[in-house]
């Protein structure tokens, strides 16, 4: 009890900042309430037994179906059993076998799927809890790696039969809390490295601030997907590259020792997001230019060799990520947009730019600009010693910030993610650098003028409007699913176009049945008796649907539109309407 006691009074800076951010993040959280695509697709991709798309023509998966009907059996030890079997079948009859030639139902026009079946896609219960066989197999058809899938897995299995926001958000706020503690040491680090160390408490901690009170940290928390852990992976494994340099500069020790975390890190965050490798293999690269350039060649090739070995770990346990890079669609396409020059790349670095901007309230323009007067007025003659941490810090960013705008396939902030806590420790440790030189005379001073500064940029930051603005809350679709909850005894229609029904998952838990059609495909169903059994339903027309074309089709059906039960505030937001049965 004494030591505890101890240790708050000595932290009780970090832990009050920790408190701080984890509050005002924890506050963004309850304000969510509705789901971007691709996040209720990574509760589908993590939850839904062996099938990891939903696909109206087929709403059951071959491997699912297989499972449900020649594995499942009545105990553990029956199901050991039904394995063995298959396992010796395929290895006798390879494309012969019972598995690999088994048959999913595939139906010649899209089903009616009933609330059970959307809610066993996105939600885990007892038969299908910690099945992590099931989650590997769902994200080998994707374009991600299955860390993140597997870890929503584990909190769905925990808390069974349901989704919300929280299940998603709590293991990003865990990555952000963690990204915290580690802008805390990475700051004392990088100050005792460039001979300021009496500053590395305050910047330190200035930038764990700055970051854990951004528009940058709450979209990271918010966005229900893998960025968030790879955000923590990329500044761990910073953590771990200086924590080396530390080593080896201050206390002669060999670069390359201690090498199992960094094997770890580095394999984990293969497994999370494959852009990864964009912040890995250039702090890689740079990390060999300058150990190479310090003559320790010994270092640099034992160092070289933890990274293959990483490397082949990584592609041994998931080796559907050669495919997911050189040959899936998303692949493709950023691999295109490498070899296409340096065209649009201004367009993207600004849009890149200009997300940075938003994310860290715009002060790192400021904070960057008073960085260069600084440095170019009082850093004429520069340890070698600082350079390399200057570029450990700057080029790897620099690099995933190219690779992420000239690969991505869309400009938003979620591919560099990564990229805001580091340059918010970059640009505090920079500017604290210059306090430190401007009053290397008068310490006390120095640290009460730092200090002073960071306070008036957390101020500014707490009050900018931008820090709430955010389009990760979709507060909308709780009044949205309230109708889908209201009207729970009807059917739904959801007339759509491409994918975009996964939107609304959640919806499809609460209605009696869902038909999930295309405009074409309900002008030319030829399935009709379902309809004659219904009085009313409710439909759902999605972005971009004309609703006088969904009237006079559902007209043929014998509905009338009788009342809007949702319409968006959006421009192009979704509509309900209640139709009900001509008389």
């Amino acid at each position: 009890m004494k030591t505890l006691i101890q240790s708050i009074q000595k932290y009780w800076p970090e832990l009050l900042i920790l408190l701080v951010c984890g509050v005002l993040l924890g506050i963004g959280i309850s304000e969510k309430k509705g789901y971007h695509m691709d996040e209720l697709l990574s509760f589908e991709l993590s939850n839904a037994e062996f099938t990891p798309w939903i696909v109206p023509t087929q709403p059951q998966g071959r491997l699912e179906k297989f499972v449900l009907n020649e594995i499942r059996g009545e105990n553990f030890t029956d199901e050991v059993k039904k394995i063995g079997q298959t396992v010796k079948d395929v290895l006798k009859n390879r494309g012969n076998s019972k598995l690999l030639s088994y048959q999913a139902d595939v139906y010649p026009e899209p089903v009616w799927i009933d609330k059970e079946a959307f809610r066993e896609y996105v939600t885990v219960n007892r038969e299908d809890d910690f099945n992590y066989l099931s989650v590997y197999f769902n994200v080998k058809d994707d374009n991600h790696p299955p860390l993140h899938f597997m870890l929503l897995h584990t909190v769905s299995s925990v808390i069974q039969n349901r989704i919300s926001p929280v299940m998603g958000c709590a293991i990003n706020l865990a990555c952000v809390l963690g990204i915290l503690l580690l802008l805390m040491k990475l700051g004392r680090q990088i100050m005792i490295l460039i001979g300021a160390g009496q500053y590395g408490r305050v910047a330190g901690d200035g930038a764990a601030l700055l970051y854990g009170i951004s528009a940058g940290a709450l979209s990271t928390t918010l966005l229900i997907r893998m960025y968030a852990l790879l955000t923590f992976f990329c500044v761990l494994l910073l953590e771990i590259h200086l924590k080396k340099i530390y080593a080896s500069a201050l206390h002669a020790e060999d670069f390359s020792k201690k090498n199992k975390l960094l094997i770890l890190v580095t394999v984990l965050g293969f497994w999370t997001q494959y852009f990864f490798l964009f912040y890995c293999l250039t702090l890689a690269a740079v990390t060999v230019l300058l150990l190479l350039k310090q003559k320790r060649t010994k270092e640099c090739l034992r160092y070289i060799t933890r990274m293959m070995m990483a490397a082949v770990i990584g592609i041994i346990f998931f080796p559907f990520a050669i495919s997911d890079v050189f040959a899936s669609g998303r692949g493709v396409e950023a691999l295109g947009n490498l070899t296409k020059g340096f065209s649009g790349m201004g367009i993207r670095l600004t849009a890149f730019g200009r997300i940075l901007g938003e994310a860290s309230g715009m002060l790192c323009v400021l904070v960057l600009v008073l960085i260069c007067l600084g440095w170019g007025v009082l850093s004429k003659e520069k340890k070698k010693r600082e350079m390399w941490i200057w570029t450990v810090l700057i080029v790897p960013v620099l690099a995933y910030d190219l690779l992420a705008a000239k690969m991505s396939p869309f400009l938003v902030d979620r591919y560099v993610m990564p990229v805001f806590p580091l340059v918010m420790l970059g640009l505090v440790t920079g500017a604290v650098g210059v306090l430190a030189k401007v009053f290397a005379d008068r310490e006390k001073t120095g640290l009460r003028c730092t200090a002073v500064i960071l306070g008036f940029l957390t101020a500014i930051q707490l009050l900018l409007p931008m820090r709430w603005q955010n389009v990760y809350y979709y507060k909308e679709y709780a009044d949205q699913e309230a109708v889908a909850e209201a009207y729970e005894e009807i059917p739904c229609i959801c007339i759509y176009e491409g994918v975009r029904y996964y939107e609304n998952l959640p919806e499809f838990m609460h209605y009696e049945k869902t038909l999930l059609v295309t405009m074409e495909e309900l002008k030319e169903r030829q399935e009709r008796e379902s309809f004659e059994e219904i009085d009313e339903t409710a439909v759902l027309l999605k972005k971009k649907i004309w609703r006088p074309e969904a009237e006079e089709a559902l007209k043929e059906y014998g509905f009338s539109p009788v009342k809007v039960l949702f319409s968006s505030k959006e421009e192009d937001g979704d509509e309900i309407i209640l139709f009900g049965r001509d008389r």
